[in-house]
């Protein structure tokens, strides 16, 4: 189990099991989501995620493929915590920088990298880590 929280600890969350993969996302959407270069993520069954304290707040995008990506946050602090796809309806994006005890790291391990394309320029690809210039 793993678990995690936005930055004032209002929302708190787990999941169960490992992670289907890690992933890494430099979409504009996510540089805007983070005001960060990327997003890092832990992709999990749904099935295997609950938030455990606290309601987040939810914001709609419409993603490339014409589907919604529901953003889930904290509406105290604004931390990002997950986002669910339409695209991927059964797993959920959690935002690794939220985990507990160090999970941030990812293990060591990023297992793809997606909209490589939208890459910042300062950043290179991450060694074993699938390249994706798009999603899929």
């Amino acid at each position: 189990m793993a678990s995690g929280s936005c930055m004032c600890g209002d929302i708190k969350y787990e999941y169960t099991g490992e992670p289907a993969v890690t992933a890494l996302c430099h979409c504009i959407d996510c540089q805007k989501w983070t005001g960060g270069a990327y997003t890092s993520n832990v992709v999990v069954p749904r099935t295997n995620f609950k938030v455990t304290s606290g309601s987040p707040k939810t914001w709609d995008a419409k993603g490339d493929s014409g589907k919604v990506n529901k953003h889930f946050f904290c509406g105290q602090c604004g931390s990002s915590l997950y986002t669910e796809l339409e695209v991927m309806p059964d797993v959920t994006c959690v935002k690794a920088g939220g985990l507990d005890n160090g999970a941030a790291s990812l293990g060591g391990k990023v297992g793809v990298e997606f909209y490589t394309k939208d890459r910042v320029s300062y950043l290179h690809e991450v060694s074993g880590a699938k390249q994706e210039p798009q999603f899929g």
